[in-house]
């Protein structure tokens, strides 16, 4: 049987954050005889994995011959964000159940994309379902080492500045290493309703009333949903001034939430006041999207411990949990 040509010329399109669609060029007289496709992809970081492996060999996916371009979804579970190589042969099944194969065409590299609006829908649902009663709260806080507020006041005009969020949480959230802001925290100790004395950040801690960065001219984002191989689980929210940069950020890429009827975070006017709740059962991360004055809050010591353990800087998501992943790249 004549010998099948070498594909070429691949083109990767419509790169999702677990999907990629591909097309090849093969000779015309290829274009019936050929019965299946066999592509190897591989992690970029791993791109010698297969060194020593006989490439006449079918790996990795056998596909059967359609039309192309086509998808490549759910063979693997791709990871978002994360670079790949991949390459095709073509062949054609024999009477005998083997293959007449072609050559390996060139390796040809790509990189998936983040999450969706509608990936984050699902995050944003499962963490619906483990956020419980909402308790009132008053104000956002921030610990940090005492060093950090003395830059800010020094060197920053008395300002807490925006910086880059690290890579905590799902591997595949827009914000990660592309979204500016201060981190601040919400949640309240169940019996005193006050923020807990203990902090992973650092024994000091600025305090400022909740309305200064949540209020009717602020959106809020919800973000990530994550957990570290630990029982409870966290939720990132963002709140942005509404048309700031950061808004217009989070605008394409993350799902808006109703300010007043959520299961994070809400600011609600009850008797003509501005009231504040947070989820009993998630530990919430807020990113505000803009500088903060330190004149507007409090800057104090507190008592307790510094639990280290707690820490979330560049934490990595579980795989496994259930509660927290949803059906696509991890």
């Amino acid at each position: 049987m004549e010998l099948l040509s070498t594909p070429h010329s691949i083109e990767i399109n419509n790169i999702t954050c677990d999907s990629f669609r591909i097309s090849w060029a093969m000779e015309n007289s290829d274009l019936e005889r050929v019965t299946h496709y066999f592509i190897d992809l591989n992690k970029k970081e791993n791109k010698n994995s297969n060194k020593f492996k006989h490439r006449d060999v079918p790996t990795k996916l056998v596909a059967k011959a359609v039309p192309l371009p086509m998808t490549v979804r759910g063979h693997w579970f791709l990871s978002p964000r994360t670079e790949y190589s991949v390459a095709v042969q073509t062949a054609v099944k024999q009477s005998d159940g083997e293959y007449l194969v072609s050559g390996w065409s060139e390796t040809v590299e790509f990189c998936t994309g983040d999450y969706a609006k509608e990936h984050l829908a699902q995050l944003q649902e499962k963490a619906e379902q483990t956020a419980g009663r909402m308790l009132r709260f008053s104000v956002f806080y921030r610990n940090h080492h005492k060093d950090y507020f003395q830059h800010a006041r020094t060197h920053c005009g008395n300002m807490l500045q925006p910086y880059l969020k690290d890579n905590s949480g799902s591997h595949g959230s827009p914000t990660s290493g592309m979204l500016h802001g201060v981190f601040f925290s919400c949640n309240t100790e169940f019996n005193t309703g006050q923020p807990p004395q203990d902090s992973p950040y650092g024994r000091w801690r600025f305090q400022i009333p909740a309305q200064r960065l949540f209020n009717p001219s602020t959106n809020l984002y919800f973000a990530d949903f994550y957990c570290m191989y630990t029982a409870y689980h966290y939720a990132i929210l963002v709140l942005a001034p509404k048309g700031s940069l950061g808004d217009r950020f989070c605008r394409d890429r993350l799902p808006l939430l109703d300010i007043a009827c959520n299961k994070f975070l809400t600011c609600s006017v009850e008797d003509g006041e501005l009231v504040f709740r947070h989820a009993q059962d998630l530990i919430l991360e807020i990113i505000y999207t803009e500088p903060v004055d330190l004149s507007l809050g409090t800057l104090g010591e507190i008592s307790g411990h510094q639990l280290m353990s707690l820490s979330t800087a560049d934490a990595k998501k579980d795989p496994s949990c259930k509660t927290c992943n949803i059906s696509v790249g991890r």
